[in-house]
């Protein structure tokens, strides 16, 4: 695929990144920092029966690292730890170069194809992603104690 891996798409969703603020009571927060390229995402959530009811994030990262924490924002409300796991691993199976087509509400995952030659860019991509699923398992572990 010849497409600019920082192309409109890409610079539209890092413009605009839903739940862009910290949640001000969350039941789990995690921090991931990316070590190639000093990335940071910040996740909190709170959650009801193992399914996110609030979420907040905030983002200093890369239009790549923004770009896939806007998705995430995007469709994560409602989503269960399985259905959130499971986008991860598409992100991840798409970066290493998989053929697969992401499932809804994560479609627009599909943008980040041209980033598969650029491995020193995946990790960015996937901080969001990493974090939200460390924060959602944190919550049900704390919810079941």
């Amino acid at each position: 695929m010849s497409e600019q891996l920082y192309n409109t798409r890409i610079l539209r969703l890092a413009a605009s990144i839903p739940h862009h603020e910290r949640l001000a009571r969350p039941q789990a927060s995690v921090t991931k920092v990316s070590p190639i390229c000093g990335s940071r995402v910040i996740v909190d959530v709170a959650a009801r029966d193992g399914v996110v009811i609030d979420f907040g994030q905030e983002v200093r990262a890369c239009a790549l690292g923004q770009a896939s924490a806007a998705i995430l924002g995007e469709g994560v409300l409602g989503r269960s730890l399985a259905e959130l796991a499971e986008a991860r691993g598409q992100l991840r199976a798409l970066l290493g170069g998989a053929q697969i087509a992401p499932q809804d509400p994560f479609t627009a995952l599909e943008i980040f194809t041209p980033a598969v030659p650029h491995r020193a860019r995946h990790a960015s991509i996937l901080l969001a992603w990493d974090a939200v699923v460390e924060a959602v398992q944190q919550a049900a572990s704390a919810a079941a104690a």
